[in-house]
């Protein structure tokens, strides 16, 4: 079977590299027959919006790579239609680095990844600005979420493929929402057990 983001990823050179230190024999295998990892599937989706945070990476004109961070509430990033997928642009600093480059390059990658879970998702696609009426207005419905601010323009995806990351290496992290979901319910516990002292304490 054909890995699309595969693929897409393995130039010449990447082949290269393979030949000489011998994993081009498995890679190959993934070179012929159905095309895989083209079309998002439920648990694509369901990783996507679940996500608070993702990195996107873009090119600009004169060839040098440019990553960028985005975050927002869970389900900032969404799944708008078959394989489009859709973001806000929040005020920020307002150099519009990767406006600029995929106004020139429209292709772009997004990394996105999830500590706990130890699980991160690699996504090839095209990108485009949509500002004004052409704002879709699953994106326009975020601002009202808490915390976030007006919502201008945003990006759009057209997914060409997609691979799921080997978990090996990745440390497990949590945010400050989930450490208190797992502790709070353990200092509740102690306040709980402390009363119950304080009272066995003071009965004569």
């Amino acid at each position: 079977m054909t890995d699309r983001y595969l693929e897409i990823a393995t130039s010449d050179a990447v082949k290269h590299f393979q030949e000489r230190w011998g994993s081009r024999s498995s890679y190959c295998r993934l070179e012929s027959g159905p095309v895989t990892n083209h079309q998002l599937g439920p648990e694509e989706v369901e990783f996507i919006e679940a996500q608070d945070t993702f990195f996107l990476a873009s090119v600009n004109e004169n060839g040098w790579p440019y990553i960028q961070h985005r975050g927002g509430s869970p389900g900032f990033l969404k799944v708008l239609d078959d394989n489009l997928l859709g973001f806000p642009d929040f005020k920020g600093n307002r150099q519009y680095l990767s406006f600029g480059n995929i106004l020139k390059n429209p292709r772009v990658s997004l990394f996105l990844i999830d500590y706990p879970a130890r699980a991160r998702l690699k996504i090839f696609g095209q990108a485009k600005l949509v500002e004004g009426d052409d704002l879709p207005e699953a994106l326009r419905k975020i601002e009202n979420d808490p915390g976030a601010t007006s919502v201008e323009r945003g990006i759009i995806i057209q997914v060409e493929a997609f691979h799921w990351n080997c978990p090996k290496y990745i440390v497990p992290r949590f945010t400050e929402t989930q450490v208190r979901g797992l502790a709070d319910p353990l200092l509740k516990r102690i306040k709980d057990l402390e009363a119950k002292l304080a009272e066995v304490s003071t009965t004569p």
